[in-house]
């Protein structure tokens, strides 16, 4: 199974604030819906709730530290390591981790692919994606764009050496 993180990301880091986007990029809401479509994205209880509603075509698994959340249309899990198992048991080939920041450092470790989008602005924000050892990485795409806007940003795919 391809356990994989898709995150956008600014050059300090910085992937939220508050629970939200701290940019609008509408491309790469494209592109996130193109490169999830179809697989069970796998996300931290802010996250979800931080969504517009569910997203159609992707199953919504939602990792909470409270036995009797729930939600219409997602399914809890206790763990990190629980999710994973269902993953395996289900015969998944693809897995997206969605964030937030503290489920992006403790999946980092178990992942095999990285999407992030580059974001070429240093916004404030409250929630960073983890430094991880470049070294244990090898690009294999690089793809620049500019925004609408005139925000500069890549998506790059990232694969464990």
């Amino acid at each position: 199974m391809d356990i994989a993180i898709i995150a956008a990301v600014g050059q300090n880091g910085v992937i939220g604030i508050e629970n939200r986007l701290p940019w609008s990029l509408p491309e790469d809401l494209k592109n996130f819906k193109a490169l999830t479509m179809g697989s069970p994205m796998l996300m931290g209880r802010k996250t979800f709730e931080s969504l517009p509603g569910l997203l159609p075509g992707r199953p919504h698994w939602v990792i909470t530290r409270n036995a009797e959340w729930h939600a219409m249309g997602a399914t809890a899990f206790l763990s990190l390591e629980s999710a994973l198992n269902e993953a395996a048991k289900a015969g998944l080939e693809k897995l997206f981790i969605i964030g937030g920041g503290e489920i992006y450092t403790r999946s980092l470790p178990l992942v095999n692919t990285l999407y992030l989008t580059e974001v070429g602005l240093s916004p404030v924000g409250d929630a960073y994606f983890p430094v991880f050892d470049r070294a244990e990485w090898q690009e294999v795409a690089r793809l620049p764009q500019q925004s609408a806007k005139g925000i500069e940003f890549s998506y790059v795919e990232y694969r464990r050496i």
